[in-house]
Formats: structure tokens, C-alpha cells, sequence
């Protein structure tokens, strides 16, 4: 269903985003999924037209598309590929149990051109070329101002406006890490004279799009990142590690960037949420950053929606940053010990020769591999079934009137109690008035990256976001209880939806 909300510049809507990058955009689809009243604000004319800053979605951020039905779209527009990599060491994952154990190859220009159609056809507001100036936050709205007079108020406002953000600065959130050592020079241009391929300069040089040549390249002064690339640079650094600038020419973008490692102390002040990169910077070592984000929209929009419907109390947004800022933590670890994996030195190659041959053997590689792709990701402490606080698996499921997988149920991002034993009746009907009951049967195995095979669950309780809140098994006890317990905790009581 499409919907069409107010389009002014001076209105009341339920949540304000500002930024209309990835984050931004998931966040806007997913809100209006779940029927709330979202504008985007943005200070780009257009969604970007030639972004080297993400080439590629990694398997589970493919698996979140797929729950809205969309993969395909940028699949389509992608190359499938296993471009997992740690430290430039490549991580194959297509023995992992996944109807996508692969990455995708695909600009961050394009996915935001996909993302941008998909907001449109769901009715999203996107008011351009706008510059936030400030907010005040007061008890029950947050009024927004703009530097061409646009205000708005709103019940929430999320910034999702980048490593320099405007909200985040506003709110007075501490941007906690540490500052770059090095800056890089990147870009993709053709070449007179064929370069040797390979790692070197603190980076590599390499095979790109269209015959060009993609150069990574440390330059000598970290302070380079103030000021604006040009093709000269490119030469310089060429010929800083090589001797020669191989007659570069013609560039298709020219872009800069650090290994500044930054996450924010907390996520939320009162109204005022982050995401994305407005949340955490870190250096783009294994493709980690547009992917982070994604997840943080999927993971706060069903939550936000939910108190904002007066469904779900106001303390089920703390379990956004509860969740989300230690996976961010993570990606921020994993890219720090890849930047010193990247060192020249005679030290650190032979500790890289020795990490090389550890990625080769199986359970080093299936752990690093889950974690970049994400499909490790685990909320929470270890409960009684293993599945819970882990993603859902894309199951091929029989109902009574047919054959369905458990991603298409998810396509309107409802939350689903799954029953899998048509003997097993009792309580399992609990929650009908919160989340979307499900009778099916599954004969298959349940396996998960890493942890492997576990006992197949009689019943699920699946999240928006497509992470298991519950499971239970034919011998449980008390699995009325626990059912009750975790449809309270995520989803409000029954007494909650009176009035809404």
C-alpha cells in the first residue's frame, strides 16, 4: 500500500529523519511500513550520483531486503559475490546457511538509487536541499528548524546525518574514540601504462569498473583530509610507492578517508535518537560501515512505531542501543586490528603470513566470516534455546494454503508467531492480538553460521526485524510462560492496546 503524508514545510509529523542516505532512507521505509507519519529532511539535491564510499552489501544486510521483498531490485543492479574480507584476506562464505551466502558488489550511488524508488512508491516525504540548523527538545515534541525557515515538530526525531552530525552535536552526545593516523587516497582512472596489481602503499592497486585502474594509497600527511582530492594527489602517491604515476588520467570519482574510530557514549537523548554513521565512524576495512547502518533502521523502526502507537511502553527503545551499540563496538575492533594488520613493516607482514594461514583453516574463517557478514549478529544473553536473540532462518514453510518462506512473511514487517506443531495448541494463541499467529510445518534442519545445527523449535516468535524473540521445543515446560514474558517485553501487554 502506498501512502501519501503532509508534504509542507511547516507541519506535524510523528518522526523527523534527517539524512536521506541509507540509514535514513531504511528507517523512513521501515516507519512507514508500521504506519507511522515520517518526513525525511536532506541537504542533497539528489541521492548520490557517483559514491565510492560502500561497494558492496554484505549477506545479511541482502537477507534484510529480502524480508521486505525487495532484494531482487538490487541483486539485479549488483554483481553476487563473495567480497567478505578481513585485512584484505578474502573469507568465502558460501558454505554458510543462508539463501544468501554470498556479498554483493554494488556502489553505494546505486543502492541509494534503489532505496530512493522504494521510498517513493511507499509514499515517503523527502524535503531536499534543506540544512538542519538546530532542534529543541520539550516533553512531548521535538521542534526542528532549517536554515531556509522550514520548521517542523515532531513526537521523534532520529538523526541519521552522517559522521559530522548535526543532530548528534546538538543533542550534546559525546562522539567517544580516537583520530585518524592516516588518511588514503582513493580512486578509480585510466592508466597509460599497465600497473603491477597487488598490496602495497598501505593499500593496493587493482582491477575496476569500465577498464579503469582503483588505487588505495596511504598519503604522508593525515592532514590531507581537510582539504578536497584532485588527480595530482593520485599522481603523488603513485609515485610516492611506485616511481611512476602510470599517465593517470581521467578520473571517475576521487574521494578521501581515515581510519578515525568514533562511537557515540549513547544513542538516545529523551526524543533525539542516532543511527548509522551518525552513531559510529570507523575505517571502511571489510566493507562494514552502509551495512551497520542498514541494520541500526531495521533495528529501531518496528521498536520506535511501537511507542509511538502507545503498543509497546517507552523503555522498548533502550533495547535499541542495548542491541546495536555493542555491535557497532565490534565492527569498530575488527577494523582497528585490521589497520594493524595493514602496516609495512617486516613485523607485521610475518604477523600477517601467520593470520593468512590461520583464515585458512575452517573455524577461523567461518568466525571472522560470520561476524563481517553479520550473520552472527546474537542480542542478548544466551537463553534456552539457541535460536533466541539470533536471526531467523529463511525457512520454506507449508501452511494450509500452500507453500511460503518465512522472509515473505515478513514482508510488511509484522511480527510472527510461527507454531510448527499443529498438536501442540496451548498457549500458543496468546499474543493473537499483538503479533501475527502462523500455523505451519517444517521438516527440515534449523542450522545457523558458527553454531550449527540446533533443536528444531515447535514454536518461534520472530521481531520485525526478522530476530527470534522466542523459541521453544516439544519437551519445554514452560512454554506458556515464557511466550507471555517475551510478548510482554517486546510487544506490550494486551492492556496496552486499549485506546490505540
Amino acid at each position: 500500500m502506498t501512502r501519501h503524508h503532509a508534504r509542507d514545510n511547516n507541519a506535524e509529523h510523528q518522526v523527523v529523519i534527517v539524512g536521506a542516505g541509507p540509514a535514513g532512507m531504511m528507517l523512513a521505509a521501515e516507519l512507514t511500513l508500521a504506519d507511522i507519519d515520517v518526513v525525511v529532511i536532506e541537504r542533497r539535491p539528489t541521492p548520490a550520483l557517483e559514491s565510492p564510499r560502500s561497494r558492496g552489501l554484505h549477506a545479511r544486510t541482502i537477507e534484510v531486503l529480502d524480508q521486505r521483498g525487495i532484494a531482487d531490485r538490487f541483486i539485479a543492479a549488483g554483481t553476487p559475490m563473495q567480497v567478505q574480507a578481513f585485512a584484505g584476506i578474502p573469507l568465502d562464505i558460501s558454505d554458510f546457511p543462508t539463501r544468501h551466502p554470498y556479498g554483493l558488489a554494488l556502489l553505494q550511488s546505486d543502492f541509494e538509487r534503489i532505496m530512493a524508488d522504494w521510498i517513493d512508491e511507499l509514499g515517503v516525504a523527502v524535503l531536499r536541499r534543506r540544512d538542519v540548523t538546530g532542534f529543541e527538545q520539550h516533553d512531548d515534541h521535538v521542534a526542528v528548524t532549517c536554515a531556509d525557515g522550514t520548521a517542523l515538530r515532531a513526537e521523534y526525531l532520529v538523526g541519521c546525518d552522517g559522521s559530522r552530525s548535526v543532530i548528534r552535536k546538538t543533542a550534546d552526545i559525546d562522539f567517544a574514540g580516537w583520530d585518524p593516523t592516516v588518511c588514503w587516497i582513493h580512486t578509480e582512472v585510466e592508466m597509460d601504462a599497465q600497473p603491477p596489481f597487488g598490496l602495497r602503499g598501505g593499500g593496493g592497486i587493482g582491477p575496476a569498473t569500465a577498464g579503469r585502474v582503483g588505487v588505495t594509497l596511504a598519503e604522508l600527511d593525515v592532514d590531507n583530509r581537510f582539504s578536497d582530492p584532485t588527480l595530482d594527489d593520485v599522481r603523488a602517491a603513485l609515485i610516492h610507492v611506485d616511481g611512476t604515476d602510470y599517465g593517470a588520467r581521467n578520473p571517475r570519482f576521487i574521494s578521501r578517508f581515515t581510519d578515525m574510530t568514533r562511537q557515540a557514549v549513547t544513542y538516545r537523548s529523551g526524543r533525539v535518537l542516532i543511527a548509522g554513521d551518525a552513531a559510529h565512524v570507523h575505517a571502511p576495512f571489510g566493507g562494514q560501515g552502509l551495512n551497520l547502518g542498514v541494520q541500526d533502521s531495521v533495528n529501531l523502526g518496528w521498536k520506535l512505531a511501537r511507542v509511538i502507537r502507545g503498543t509497546s511502553p517507552n523503555t522498548l527503545l533502550d533495547t535499541y542501543e542495548a542491541e546495536r551499540h555493542p555491535v557497532a563496538a565490534r565492527v569498530m575492533r575488527n577494523t582497528m586490528a585490521q589497520r594493524a594488520l595493514q602496516a609495512d613493516d617486516e613485523r607485521t607482514t610475518a604477523l600477517r603470513e601467520i593470520v593468512v594461514d590461520l583464515l585458512a583453516l575452517d573455524d577461523p574463517r567461518s568466525q571472522l566470516a560470520a561476524m563481517i557478514s553479520g550473520l552472527d549478529i546474537h542480542y542478548g544473553p544466551d537463553a534456552d534455546h539457541p535460536m533466541i536473540g539470533r536471526r531467523m532462518p529463511d525457512l520454506e514453510l507449508t501452511t494450509a494454503t500452500g507453500t511460503t518462506r518465512t522472509y515473505d512473511l515478513l514482508h510488511r514487517a509484522d511480527a510472527l508467531l510461527i507454531s510448527l506443531d499443529p498438536s501442540a495448541e496451548p498457549g500458543h494463541a496468546t499474543g493473537a492480538d499483538r503479533v501475527r499467529r502462523i500455523d505451519a510445518t517444517y521438516t527440515g534442519t534449523w542450522e545457523l553460521p558458527v553454531v550449527g545445527t540446533t533443536d528444531p523449535p515447535t514454536a518461534v516468535l520472530v521481531r520485525p526485524d526478522g530476530y527470534v524473540a522466542w523459541a521453544v521445543t516439544a519437551n519445554a515446560t514452560d512454554s506458556d510462560d515464557g511466550l507471555a514474558d517475551a510478548l510482554s517485553h517486546w510487544f506490550g501487554t494486551a492492556n496496552s492496546l486499549a485506546g490505540h
